[in-house]
């Protein structure tokens, strides 16, 4: 089956106490009894959506999903404190635990990649596979290509927009303009700069753009959680020790079977990176979709992805 699975609700919901100041949302779904995969969104501060349980046959997969710190159903919401990688992974371990899983397949595109590649590298004996899309590294040249210079030679009208709330004399270091803002006790300067942070995004995420999606970020809240995360997260290097910590760290982690889908005209996390890491883990499964971008939405993304968790 390539299509997605019909629409189902989650079987269980709980909220974990992960810290003194954070509280997570957790949800199940699919067969109590089956095959334990745990989903992790984009951004950071992407939230789940009920569409990526559809992604799963339910009478195969026991499907976990949660709201990383300060997004989706998590509080408190938009929280920058106690919001790390290194939390993330923390918070990934207590789900396990309080769920029982002894170990479980890793799913995860965009910043998902990027957060179940560091936590396979931390806690490998947990992980009996990884599904991972638009592989994000999260290196400076990365950032660089798509929040500063790049990107913006394919989308310049998009990009006119991105530029807009941020005077001139600041825009030799976008990222760290857009975290003033995002971070401004004014916030009426934080909601235009959440907006236009995340709408360039959304305008870039598909090969072919819908209105629909420029749309997704109409919502104060929802726009703010993710332009403010994502930009914690970036402008702090994602707490990893050096640049290439990931690339790095990957031979610890090549026992693990691992795919890897990748848009070809995935603007946001260009193949570049999915390329480097099936370099330095040739035994995995590199799929490279011709007619895509970066949205996991995408047919022939969305299409692979669901072949591998019917496959597997």
């Amino acid at each position: 089956m390539s299509a997605l699975y019909p629409k189902i609700n989650p079987y269980n919901t709980l909220r974990l106490q992960v810290s003194d100041l954070h509280n997570i949302y957790v949800e199940e779904s699919g067969n109590p009894n089956g095959r334990p995969v745990i989903f992790l969104h984009g951004g950071p501060g992407g939230g789940i959506e009920s569409i990526y349980r559809q992604y799963f046959n339910p009478e195969k997969w026991r499907i976990i999903m949660f709201d990383q710190r300060g997004c989706g159903q998590s509080i408190p919401h938009a929280e920058l404190r106690e919001n790390t990688t290194w939390d993330l992974i923390n918070d990934i371990e207590h789900i396990r635990t309080e769920l029982n899983v002894s170990n479980w397949a890793v799913f995860g595109g965009s910043w998902g990649s990027t957060l179940a590649l560091s936590y396979a590298i931390t806690h490998p004996d947990k992980c009996s596979e990884l599904i991972l899309r638009g592989i994000f590294l999260l290196r400076k040249k990365e950032i660089n290509w798509f929040y500063q210079e790049g990107c913006s030679f394919i989308y310049p009208d998009a990009w006119e927009k991105y530029l807009s709330p941020i005077p001139q004399y600041e825009r030799k270091d976008l990222v760290k303009a857009y975290y003033n803002r995002l971070t401004s006790s004014d916030k009426q300067m934080r909601i235009e700069a959440a907006k236009a942070w995340s709408i360039w995004e959304a305008s870039t995420s598909k090969l072919i753009q819908t209105e629909k999606a420029l749309h997704s970020f109409d919502q104060d809240d929802v726009a703010e959680a993710f332009a403010r995360i994502e930009c914690h997260y970036f402008i702090n290097k994602a707490f990893f020790k050096s640049d290439n910590w990931i690339l790095e760290n990957v031979h610890k982690i090549e026992s693990i079977p691992m795919h890897i889908v990748q848009g070809r005209y995935d603007v946001v996390c260009p193949a570049t990176s999915a390329w480097d890491l099936y370099n330095q883990l040739p035994e995995s499964k590199f799929h490279l979709i011709q007619d895509a971008g970066h949205s996991m939405l995408e047919d022939g993304i969305q299409k692979k992805l669901i072949e591998i968790t019917d496959s597997i």
